[in-house]
């Protein structure tokens, strides 16, 4: 069965926190870290599939909207993968071998867009795959 509109936006709303926390972990959202999140979104996320916000955008810029957001109010990142786990519990079927690719390769690429990877980095993106591997 597919999703509905309604569940992806709620689906890309989550990977728009958990990019904004691999940007933030380390107190700073660099210019460079937002080109590269907006160049993957635009090249891989929003091919991915068809459904849509309730303004007609692409659902998949809600990735977008949500980081940006995000990044305006800084915003604590406490709870983030607490969160995402339970929308992947609800949510199991989104969350094909496909998808954690893509999720673990586009925080792969904000966290190595300046300066190469930091370990604050390299423990979050390490616990959002082994969230992904429902081993966390």
């Amino acid at each position: 069965m597919k999703p509905s509109d309604k569940t992806m936006v709620r689906f890309y709303r989550q990977l728009g926190t958990i990019f904004y926390s691999i940007a933030a972990v380390d107190e700073t959202v660099r210019q460079e870290e937002i080109k590269q999140l907006k160049k993957i979104i635009q090249k891989e996320w929003v091919p991915l599939e068809d459904t849509f916000d309730e303004f007609g955008s692409d659902s998949a810029y809600q990735i977008e909207i949500v980081f940006d957001w995000l990044v305006e109010n800084k915003w604590d990142m406490e709870q983030t993968l607490s969160d995402f786990r339970l929308f992947r519990k609800e949510h199991s079927s989104l969350f094909t071998p496909q998808i954690n690719a893509l999720i673990l390769k586009t925080s792969q690429a904000i966290a190595t867009s300046f300066a190469g990877k930091n370990k604050s980095e390299h423990v979050l993106i390490s616990q959002l795959n082994a969230l992904l591997e429902n081993q966390y």
